[in-house]
């Protein structure tokens, strides 16, 4: 009678503990609606099913029905198998290998028959609880194995170690029963297996714990993806915003932070102003035009360096911020853009400009320094001969 009431409590402690659990990821699965948390859901409502199945029989107390037994044997089969296989697929879609619906269908058939042939050998208690443990520590042991070196899975894989454990340890006080043809009163043989229903609940409070951090992580993994993207597309954005799409410079948005930056250490800033370029796109036409701006953001581009910055400021007008303050580096500078540009190609004629240096100190005022820059240039443009320097 003590050993059927320990029983009793331990069946009752883990479906309570169960159907808590099955609540929680009911509510979890509602409130995150994501897709893998449907194996680990079904898991755990199998798993409560089990437990009922076991609580209905016990209050029927159907002793000498064999059909009741069969009954009672194949639901427990079932839903017991079905909880664990679900754990472990669960945990396979968290770690990214996909299942089809129809795959979940396949199992339950396998599943189905599993539990039909169970309860149709099996004649006792114990014969049921060597099947059943022995599936229980093969696939929870199986799965530790597989998930004890996935990031993020740490806790799931020693949940299921711990039933595993559990599981082995019942097979064989089970297995002792079994051969011995008869329980053992008074003996901790017979104590552990009246209860040991309340350790499993222990160890399935680790499972769904792990479950949980699992969820989380992958959620924030995927909102870490998420703003690692919107960073990118926002400097994707900043670049088209700062980007001239004629000839792919910097535009006049830019130069505000470039000149900022300069500032720090000091540059020298060149404004060039192409000369004539309103007959160019009279005579020749706009698309000359735009082709002889794209040509001359080129060739200031192949004169300066990769760390000079070239920002078409509007119209013919560029600016170039260098970082080299070196009057004669900036001369030979100007005038290989002079050179490269003397001659005309199929597309556009000769080009010539006007060009005015200012040297920016560093901490000094930006907007003064470009300001004198384009005077110098329009200065040199009055003369009609363009300053090197």
């Amino acid at each position: 009678m003590e050993l059927l009431l320990l029983w009793r409590w331990s069946t009752l402690v883990q479906a309570t503990s169960d159907l808590i659990i099955a609540v929680f990821f009911v509510s979890l699965a509602l409130s995150l609606r994501r897709r893998e948390l449907q194996p680990w859901l079904a898991a755990w409502l199998f798993n409560l099913s089990a437990l009922l199945v076991t609580i209905v029989y016990w209050l029927a107390q159907p002793v000498s029905s064999r059909t009741a037994a069969v009954f009672a044997g194949f639901g427990y089969v079932f839903a017991k198998t079905m909880f664990v296989a679900l754990m472990v697929v669960g945990a396979d879609r968290f770690r990214g290998r996909s299942y089809a619906d129809s795959g979940f269908a396949k199992v339950a058939v396998v599943v189905a028959l599993f539990a039909a042939v169970t309860a149709l050998a099996v004649h006792s208690t114990d014969q049921l609880g060597v099947i059943q443990e022995t599936v229980i520590a093969l696939a929870f042991g199986v799965g530790a194995l597989r998930l004890v070196r996935s990031p993020g899975f740490g806790w799931v894989a020693v949940g299921f170690s711990l039933r595993a454990m559990l599981s082995v340890a019942a097979v064989a006080c089970y297995g002792i029963q079994w051969v011995s043809g008869a329980p053992q009163p008074g003996t901790i043989l017979a104590y552990f297996v009246a209860s040991h229903s309340s350790f499993d609940t222990g160890a399935e409070w680790v499972i769904a714990l792990g479950c949980l951090l699992a969820t989380y992580r992958l959620i924030q993994r995927e909102l870490s993806e998420s703003n690692t993207e919107l960073r990118t597309a926002r400097d994707q954005m900043q670049q088209l915003l700062h980007r001239d799409q004629l000839t792919g410079v910097f535009n006049r948005r830019a130069l505000p932070i470039m000149l900022a930056e300069a500032r720090k250490a000091g540059a020298t800033v060149l404004f060039f102003d192409l000369d004539h370029f309103k007959r160019i796109n009279d005579e020749l036409g706009h698309s000359s035009g735009d082709a002889s701006l794209a040509r001359f953001a080129r060739a200031l581009q192949a004169s300066f360096r990769t760390d000079d910055q070239v920002i078409r400021y509007a119209g013919d007008e560029f600016v170039v911020v260098a970082q080299d303050m070196d009057p004669a580096a900036i001369a030979t500078r100007v005038q290989s853009v002079r050179e490269q540009l003397q001659h005309a190609d199929a597309l556009t004629p000769a080009i010539s400009f006007s060009a005015g240096v200012a040297v920016l100190p560093p901490q000094g005022n930006p907007d003064a320094v470009l300001r004198e820059a384009d005077q110098a240039m329009y200065d040199a443009k009055a003369r009609r001969q363009p300053v090197d320097a």
